[in-house]
């Protein structure tokens, strides 16, 4: 089954480039949100499975909020990162930080931005922390919006279950 057949309402999209002008996260991306659409659209979907797009995706629902034709674009792009896992085609290191957001998650209830960066530094093997990025985290902890040691743990008996029943099939 193609993209175009399990969404069929890409054939909605007429260009209009809303979601792209809205998406805080399109200058990150190899394929703009609207040209996604119209690659599914004209069903080429092997490049929008080999795209880097859905790992950039922060699903803010920016897009869809913006979008004139209520297109839900951000369940698009999970059925992409889904489809590209299933046949390969994701590098490892592009799921790599939804595995270490849920673990992060699943061990202290919450994220820990500074222990997310590092450990998927870490798995990624991109050790190298640049100039920019020292200033940025230096800038963060001077304002308080960055933590050096985790917070205490919240919600640890339901989050059991809740990753329990994720990984039971």
């Amino acid at each position: 089954m193609t993209l175009r057949e399990e969404f069929p309402e890409v054939l909605r999209c007429y260009q209009c480039m809303s979601c792209t002008l809205g998406c805080p996260m399109a200058q990150e991306m190899d394929l703009l949100p609207h040209e996604v659409m119209g690659a599914v659209q004209l069903g080429r979907d092997e490049e929008v499975l080999g795209s880097s797009t859905p790992w950039v995706c922060a699903s803010c629902e920016a897009c869809a909020t913006r979008c004139p034709n209520e297109i839900e674009i951000v369940q698009l792009m999970d059925a992409i990162r889904r489809r590209a896992v299933q046949q390969g085609m994701a590098s490892e290191r592009e799921p790599e930080l939804h595995r270490v957001f849920l673990k992060e998650i699943e061990r202290r209830g919450r994220v820990h931005e500074l222990s997310l960066l590092l450990e998927l530094k870490r798995r990624t093997g991109l050790f190298k922390i640049s100039v920019d990025e020292l200033k940025l985290g230096l800038k963060m902890l001077l304002k308080g919006k960055l933590k050096v040691f985790p917070g205490v743990k919240r919600g640890g008996e339901e989050l059991k279950r809740l990753f329990a029943r994720r990984e039971s099939p």
